[in-house]
């Protein structure tokens, strides 16, 4: 993987871009050392996005599944109680 400067970037920004696009390379941008962004091909970038939305729903999952565990373990109550409890 490539690592550039972002002046050198900058001076290189057109190439980099087909880079990535037509021969799929990456390339990390730093400023003094520290790495602050990357320029990938976009078969990289959906991937990652399909994989963040599958690692949300897993964690959705995890918490639907543990409220259902509190929720047969502590009990619930009707909406119409909670509501009279809560003043309303």
């Amino acid at each position: 993987m490539t690592r550039l400067s972002v002046s050198k970037a900058r001076e290189e920004f057109p190439e980099i871009v087909n880079r990535a696009a037509y021969g799929k390379e990456r390339t990390i941008v730093s400023r003094r050392g520290k790495d602050l962004a990357a320029v990938i091909p976009m078969d990289d970038l959906r991937l990652l996005e399909r994989l963040a939305r599958k690692e949300m729903d897993r964690i959705d999952l995890e918490d639907a599944r543990a409220a259902l565990k509190e929720a047969e373990e502590k009990g619930t109550i009707p909406l119409r109680d909670l509501m009279r409890e809560l003043g309303d």
